[in-house]
């Protein structure tokens, strides 16, 4: 009796450890999902600036002729950032970090080629001029926001695979910390505007 009482209990346990860990294990699948769905988003609002980017400079070489430079390297800056890949599913600091910079290369050439089109009033004047700057500025909008939310669902899902006894099950099953959107170096100081 005292043996099946114990094979009773050992296999109840049994069943509660199972039933955890397929609780763990499908809690950590949707959070990894939704880190790669909220990866996607960022990607979208990186590709939509990327594609409208050949509609600026198109516009601007058409009212304005400036340096050839500044329109040369906004379509460097937008081909380095457009040729860079990740699969969020193995996504790693490093990895994130060399994004991070192609895109930001992108937004100093952007940055430029706003400012040097400030100096040509017949472009300030054009309304495809105005119509690509407010997109793009709706852009670097929707990008932030993107990448805000992607931050949180991975500090969600972060805190699933690190907390205990999910974190028991994470390490048995391959899942993994995955990388955030950090500030570039030199962010927390304003930017200085001279006219």
């Amino acid at each position: 009796m005292r043996s099946l009482l114990l094979a009773v209990v050992l296999i109840g346990l049994g069943l509660i450890l199972l039933g955890s860990g397929c609780n763990s294990y499908n809690t950590l699948v949707d959070a990894d999902e939704n880190v790669s769905n909220a990866w996607s988003k960022v990607e979208s609002e990186y590709q939509r600036r990327a594609d409208l980017i050949p509609n600026l400079v198109n516009t601007v070489k058409g009212v304005a002729d400036f340096e050839k430079s500044t329109l040369t390297e906004v379509t460097n800056a937008r081909a380095r950032a457009t040729s860079i890949n990740i699969d969020p599913s193995n996504m790693s600091e490093a990895d994130l970090q060399k994004f991070q910079e192609a895109q930001s290369g992108l937004s100093q050439s952007l940055g430029r080629l706003l400012l040097v089109a400030e100096n040509y009033p017949q472009l300030k004047a054009n309304e495809n001029f105005r119509d690509l700057q407010v997109q793009l500025e709706g852009t670097e909008n929707r990008i932030k926001v993107a990448r805000n939310r992607y931050n949180d669902v991975v500090t969600v899902y972060n805190k699933g695979v690190r907390r205990f006894p999910n974190s028991i099950f994470a390490n048995m099953f391959g899942f993994e910390r995955h990388a955030q959107f950090e500030a570039e170096a030199g962010a927390e100081e304003a930017p200085k505007v001279e006219f």
